[in-house]
């Protein structure tokens, strides 16, 4: 297993004690899933973040974009980036830089 493994064991734990998770906590959980390359996973867990009535952050963005990135899903990547800024959120050099690379990686980059 890999470090987001654990990162979602901790998430379960937290709402096993019935805390209840934050942007930040999700935010963190995706982006331990992008440095696991399991972008699928962070798109359900940013679902997740929506159902519960929670708004992303571009923080959260950032990170979702990164994990689409890195499982060649430029596509994706660049939807959530539209999506970033209808929501009224500025992109920063680390959404970029994210997107960038999603490009490069989906081998979109000419």
């Amino acid at each position: 297993g890999g470090q987001w493994e654990k990162a979602l064991d901790i998430f379960d734990d937290l709402q096993q004690r019935g805390l209840e998770p934050n942007v930040i906590t999700y935010s963190a959980l995706i982006s331990a899933c992008a440095k696991g390359g399991q972008w699928e996973k962070a798109l359900e867990l940013f679902d997740s973040l929506q159902r519960r009535g929670l708004e992303p952050s571009g923080i959260t963005y950032n990170a979702l974009i990164s994990a689409c990135g890195r499982g060649g899903q430029w596509e994706r990547a660049l939807g959530l980036f539209e999506e970033l800024q209808r929501r009224g959120l500025e992109p920063n050099v680390i959404t970029f830089n994210a997107l960038i690379s999603a490009y490069e990686k989906g081998g979109q980059w000419e």
